[in-house]
């Protein structure tokens, strides 16, 4: 496999592509689908001839080292696949892990596609809060659910359950299906745990010391009805004209009549 034409050559170190493979395995394992080398330069911020040389190198090392999976390139990108000389090992694998119980996680895709159904898978992974990729894709193994078609309104595929599903269940029909609302908490219930919870809250939000002297303080101060502010502002109006009468009495100059009179000594 050779960088494609248009990509510049350049030279890169041993060291640059050690640093580099960690990062392209990781995020290659995680695909769900084949990457391309333009999107997996971008995720790790190096040039596009860099990855290229990286995934190369790795491409030889798991063919030198006879490891269970290879590198390929396919279409526009790379992905890890199993090795074709395990083929009737898989194949025998999974036929048998049908049998096997489904995780915890499986039943709860499951019974998201039951009561949803069509679903998309993306829709499903919403409601989860998780990836679900992996657990539609063995549900669709084990033939508990199948595609129903895409999307009018976004194009996705929908998925829905199968006839093996009902007749595992013995329903003969999803209508079967248990309600879920006997299996939801009530109304009730949730209301009593939320006012336990702001019973808790409460006594930490009024409490310690300030909390009880400003509570004090509260209950000491007095709020005056209105007919008592009216007799307050008028009692201030009154001690407010005595003094400016006091005051006026004060800067008043006597008259000639009345300095003599003052003056007389008798």
């Amino acid at each position: 496999m050779s960088a494609p034409q248009d990509a510049p050559a350049v030279d890169v170190s041993d060291e640059d592509l050690d640093t580099i493979t960690g990062p392209l395995e990781a995020l290659l394992l995680m695909a769900t689908e084949p990457m391309g080398t333009g999107e997996l330069a971008q995720a790790i911020d190096v040039p596009r001839p860099v990855v290229w040389a990286a995934l190369e190198r790795l491409q030889r090392f798991y063919d030198e080292t006879g490891r269970g999976f290879e590198l390929r390139e396919v279409g526009a990108g790379w992905r890890y696949y199993t090795r074709a000389e395990h083929h009737e090992l898989i194949a025998a694998w999974v036929l048998e892990g049908q049998h096997a119980r489904l995780s915890q996680a499986a039943l709860e895709t499951l019974a998201v596609v039951a009561y949803l159904q069509p679903i998309s898978r993306s829709r499903v992974s919403g409601i989860r809060g998780v990836n679900v990729d992996g657990v539609m894709r063995t549900l669709v193994t084990r033939e508990l659910i199948e595609e129903a078609g895409p999307s009018e309104e976004t194009g996705a595929m929908l998925f829905r359950t199968t006839n093996l599903f009902l007749e595992r269940l013995g329903y003969a029909s999803v209508d079967d299906l248990p309600p879920l609302a006997p299996h939801l908490p009530e109304a009730s219930a949730l209301e009593a745990e939320l006012a336990g919870l702001a019973e808790q809250v409460a006594p930490e939000a009024s409490g310690g010391e300030d909390g009880g002297m400003t509570e004090q303080a509260s209950e000491n101060a007095e709020i005056p009805t209105a007919e008592q502010a009216r007799d307050w502002a008028d009692a201030q109006a009154s001690e407010h004209d005595r003094a400016d009468e006091a005051g006026q009495r004060a800067d008043e100059v006597p008259q000639g009549e009345e300095l003599e009179r003052l003056s007389d000594p008798q």
